[in-house]
């Protein structure tokens, strides 16, 4: 039977891929998204995966979601922590609610979806939990106090979390992505973008579809003595 994997922000960027990567795989999977319905809607159609509704900063949400994931698809065996946002400022200009709002969704979304599968994958001895974190989270980025603390924290997250389920068949792993060519890279100042690539050794930003497949060696069900681990895909930018 087909396993069952949540992607959070699964309908675009580094997500989509992963989304996508992991149906042409046979796993049953269950986009989630935050708002966007028309862009949700497109990419259903597009793929013929579904999509789920909440805001991975709502823990309640969160809870409701997976049960009604579990009810129509079967219960979740993967989860893949990938929903992210930036509120990029330099410290002198930066409000708390730019740092709350990529704290509460970049590492709070991670913990309120991590425990809204937690329980049931200890109790089946089977569960694959990949949270995305970013090169910026490992060597910092000016600009981003706010993303680099939350990213960074992911890092750390996973190698407690790791410890908690390793005895009972769940492995937590992250990947740490270096600069991908998506959406959210492709609106950095092209002045800057070169500059970026300038600094990458293989000479290219990344591929989404680079992300998808290093997901999928983590997931398999082979890789159960793969965790804690964090998976640095970044072009040799950072060496970490």
């Amino acid at each position: 039977m087909a396993r069952v994997a949540i992607v959070t922000g699964g309908t675009r960027g580094i997500g989509e891929a992963i989304s996508v990567g992991l149906k042409n795989a046979g796993y049953k999977v269950a986009a989630n998204y935050a708002g966007n319905d028309e862009r949700a809607k497109g990419f259903a159609e597009r793929t013929g995966i579904a999509v789920f509704r909440w805001d991975v900063c709502d823990y309640d949400q969160c809870q409701q979601g997976v049960a009604k994931v579990a009810a129509e698809l079967g219960p979740v065996d993967v989860l893949v922590n990938n929903a992210g946002i930036t509120r990029d400022a330099t410290m002198r200009k930066m409000g708390r609610k730019g740092w709350d709002e990529v704290i509460d969704t970049n590492l709070g979304g991670v913990f309120n979806m991590a425990k809204a599968v937690w329980d049931g994958m200890l109790e089946r001895g089977f569960g694959r939990v990949v949270n995305i974190g970013s090169i910026n989270g490992q060597a910092g980025q000016y600009g981003q106090v706010n993303y680099a603390a939350a990213k960074s924290g992911i890092h750390g997250f996973t190698k407690a979390l790791a410890q908690e389920g390793a005895s009972k068949g769940v492995t937590v792993n992250a990947i740490a992505p270096g600069y991908i060519d998506t959406d959210m890279v492709s609106a950095v100042p092209p002045n800057v973008l070169e500059k970026i690539v300038a600094r990458i050794p293989v000479g290219r930003l990344g591929k989404a579809d680079e992300i998808a497949r290093a997901v999928l060696f983590l997931v398999a069900d082979e890789g159960g003595f793969i965790t804690g681990s964090t998976l640095s895909i970044n072009g040799g930018q950072h060496m970490y």
